[in-house]
């Protein structure tokens, strides 16, 4: 039931159709209002880049504890205690037991090894002459979280379907919600099993974890809930962003000639790009915890407002007439809000553009071209966007470079993005 007054729609948001091609929906939403009422769904969505950014700086009034998600079983059994669902000084206290891991001075200790992976896996996957974007971008996503986490490889297909399960079941009753509890249920099994002291590593995420437990500053609780956190956040928003953006590179030749040409500079805000345009995560939840106005519009405290991520990427008012194109070269397109904003801003950014970084400059040092072979498949998830599938066709070069523009150092992939 509506409990404030303002525009709304009957638009369901989360239909096949609509999630196959959602941005002229999103678009509709925008020139409706800043705060839309779904009327199927009993939220309000804020389409506006701008609307979204000031709503993720002020978590006292809108709370993520029990509102990420569309319905109350997986606020409560699936993200009760972990970052993403935590507000305030609970947050903080999350974040901090993993902050060193993921600090500047950590990818600087991983660029070496990071980057030799890339290397490998773009030389083992681009000799056929075509390879599939999201197999390749899963490999390496894969291979670096599991390995930092502290996971046997064995569970990678369980951790990749409750990864994505997960996100299925932040949206609302239906189908795919029901058929993603058992898949998101059998992941929060299998780490609950897997991650114990004497499986991992003490030099991997896990170990942190569990010294920060031993320390005092966090419950044994709180352990395997901000692991599961991590890890689905770490892979599928990075494994889907980085496949878009080749498949973006793929149909956009001239492009790629230009972060070809300089791979050091162009990398990074390629990945943006594909990021604000793509948003890997469509929508999350908030929930006012007092009166507050968006817009004109005005909430009362309980309402719960879903931030459409993937509309605010395209909203021309902050990104101009031609927010719906793809452009390495747009001014300060890492502005895009698809890691979040103000205090849950993602942790992981440093480590997912590491990844990116590293994958396109071997790609650059090896292809001189990159097309489309065949379209690409769409995933359909409540609340993720990209492709399960993605096949490239590639024009390899003789050989990397062994020095110039498109030679690849650990110490290039450690810079960040161009501004």
């Amino acid at each position: 039931m509506q409990s404030s007054i303002g525009p709304s729609s009957s638009l369901r948001l989360f239909d096949d159709r609509v999630l196959a091609d959602p941005y002229p929906s999103y678009g509709a939403l925008r020139c409706t209002g800043a705060a839309v009422y779904l009327e199927e769904y009993g939220v309000w969505a804020i389409p506006r880049h701008a609307d979204l950014l000031a709503i993720l700086k002020a978590p006292d009034v809108f709370g993520s504890e029990g509102g990420i998600a569309l319905t109350a079983l997986a606020n409560r059994e699936i993200l009760a205690g972990t970052v993403p669902a935590s507000d305030g000084s609970a947050d903080a206290k999350l974040r901090r037991v993993l902050s060193k891991q993921l600090a500047p001075r950590a990818m600087r200790a991983l660029a070496r090894r990071i980057t030799d992976r890339a290397e490998r896996l773009v030389d083992q996957y681009t000799k056929p002459g075509r390879f599939d974007a999201a197999v390749l971008a899963r490999h390496m996503v894969c291979d670096t979280v599991m390995e930092l986490m502290g996971l046997p490889d064995a569970d990678r297909e369980v951790l990749l379907s409750g990864a994505a399960a997960t996100f299925d079941v932040f949206g609302p009753h239906g189908d795919r919600y029901q058929q993603a509890l058992p898949l998101a249920s059998r992941m929060v099994g299998m780490l609950h099993e897997r991650l114990i002291r004497e499986n991992v590593p003490p030099e991997s995420w896990m170990g942190a974890i569990f010294e920060a437990v031993d320390a005092g500053q966090i419950e044994e609780s709180d352990a395997v809930p901000l692991a599961s956190a991590y890890t689905a956040a770490a892979i599928d928003t990075t494994v889907l962003g980085l496949a878009d953006c080749l498949v973006q590179l793929a149909r956009h030749p001239e492009q790629w000639q230009t972060l070809r040409r300089d791979p050091v500079r162009w990398a990074t805000p390629a990945f943006h790009e594909a990021l604000r345009l793509e948003a890997p995560i469509q929508g999350f939840g908030r929930l006012l915890t007092k009166d507050a106005d968006i817009g004109g519009v005005h909430l009362a405290a309980g309402d719960q407002v879903w931030l459409l991520y993937g509309s605010a990427g395209r909203d021309p008012r902050h990104w101009g007439d031609e927010a719906d194109e793809f452009n390495i070269r747009r001014p300060r397109n890492h502005q895009h809000l698809a890691f979040g904003g103000g205090p849950h801003l993602c942790a992981g950014i440093p480590l997912a553009e590491l990844q990116a970084r590293t994958i396109l400059r071997a790609l650059a040092a090896r292809c001189f071209h990159l097309t489309l072979d065949g379209e690409p498949v769409r995933v359909l998830n409540n609340v993720l966007r990209g492709y399960s599938s993605a096949q490239l066709a590639v024009e390899l070069a003789p050989r990397p470079p062994a020095s110039g523009t498109l030679a690849l150092s650990a110490k290039a992939c450690q810079q960040g993005p161009v501004t």
